[in-house]
């Protein structure tokens, strides 16, 4: 029996997003535009259940609506990746019935936007450390001091989920995480976003400087290190899947780029015949077709599996992991197969093939990393190293 997908985003929604992607991406701004059509198509509560007035969309659902808005414009695919990772792993939890994370899904089904506010300069460790300090307050609540990079949002986030480190107690060191919100005060959003590429998303960096999050916010403190809680797991399902669905989706439109290229240059050493008959570019395209094919499979595959909580056992973060590392540089291999069959006109700065050349550099620079996968990899089908 085939499954009915459902989805939220219409080609005309798409089409405009497409429309204004190179506008951001030269001026530096944050895609406001693109903003408010998801919000009135609502894309911003895709994962909040539908007895909270979402959509209640699954992960493998989001995941292929991403990969179609980052075909369409990655920069604005990636920074409303954000909001879906925070929702997302609420929605992961709710459905497993935890209610520790509800008000978020709650909070997203009122409009509020949600950032995710978790890397910070020089911390290799990631989620398992911090350098922010979390100060316990006498209501239970936590006050944040610290700095965060990459804050995607900073523009418009409302709410920030984040985490730092409560060593009140040197015998029993925690990391908190809450949500914290904008209107409370105690953050600063830095103008430093002049990248590259996936210009708007305008992650920006952002100082936390008492940011308070009550009790009734902070749904989490866990010990330094890898953890077997729940909490974890979500996050690693929902982020690292949908930031492969983004680059899978830059992926999808490079081929899509390159294919009418090689069918609208001409060879004027044979004749007038389109590049699309040349067996070279054919090859060429081919295998660019060939990683794509897969990438995407995997993907949603994989989205799935969350969804319907198949048991991968140990190896559920290598797969996750692994999943990223793929998808991101599979899609940097189909960029740059789909620039190799277009001609000098794809170098050009007004190319769309040269800004997605620009945003695709840019999933190396995600969580997981190269290292880290491989370690966790290499870990999942050797054990631990030694000593």
């Amino acid at each position: 029996m085939t499954r009915q997908l459902r989805t939220l985003l219409t080609d005309d929604l798409l089409e405009r997003v497409h429309d204004r992607a190179d506008g951001h991406d030269r001026a530096n701004t944050f895609p406001h535009d693109d903003l408010a059509d998801l919000v009135a198509a609502g894309y911003l509560t895709a994962f909040v259940p539908e007895r909270l007035g979402g959509a209640g969309l699954t992960l493998e659902e989001v995941a292929r609506e991403q990969a179609r808005l980052a075909a369409a414009a990655p920069a604005t695919a990636l920074a409303v990746n954000m909001h879906l990772v925070v929702t997302g792993l609420a929605a992961l939890l709710d459905a497993r019935g935890d209610a520790s994370v509800e008000f978020v899904l709650r909070d997203a089904a009122a409009g509020e936007v949600f950032a995710f506010g978790n890397s910070e300069a020089g911390n290799d460790l990631v989620m398992f450390g911090s350098r922010t300090r979390a100060v316990p307050q006498p209501d239970g609540g936590y006050r944040y001091h610290g700095t965060k990079i990459f804050t995607s949002l900073s523009p418009v986030w409302t709410r920030l989920a984040t985490f730092g480190l409560d060593d009140s107690d040197p015998d029993d060191p925690r990391l908190v995480h809450g949500v914290v919100a904008r209107e409370d005060g105690g953050v600063q959003a830095r103008d430093d976003w002049d990248t590259l590429g996936m210009r708007a998303t305008q992650s920006a960096t952002t100082v936390l400087d008492g940011a308070y999050a009550p009790a009734g916010r902070v749904y989490r403190r866990l010990p330094p290190g890898p953890s077997a809680d729940s909490f974890v797991f979500a996050l690693f399902a929902v982020f690292e899947t949908l930031l492969a669905a983004v680059y899978t989706g830059i992926g999808r439109r490079a081929l899509e780029l390159g294919v009418a290229h090689a069918r609208r240059r001409t060879s004027f050493k044979h004749d007038g015949r389109s590049y699309a008959q040349d067996p070279d570019i054919r090859w060429r395209i081919a295998d660019a077709a060939l990683a794509q094919d897969g990438a995407e499979l995997q993907v949603f595959a994989l989205a799935r599996d969350v969804d319907e909580q198949v048991d991968h056992g140990t190896r559920w973060f290598a797969q996750l992991v692994g999943l990223k590392v793929r998808a991101t540089e599979t899609a940097r291999v189909v960029v740059d197969l789909a620039l190799r069959v277009s001609g000098g006109g794809a170098y050009f700065t007004g190319s769309e093939l040269a800004r997605l050349y620009r945003d695709v550099l840019a999933g190396i620079y995600h969580p997981s990393d190269d290292e880290s996968a491989h370690a966790t990899v290499a870990t999942s089908v050797l054990g631990p190293p030694e000593g």
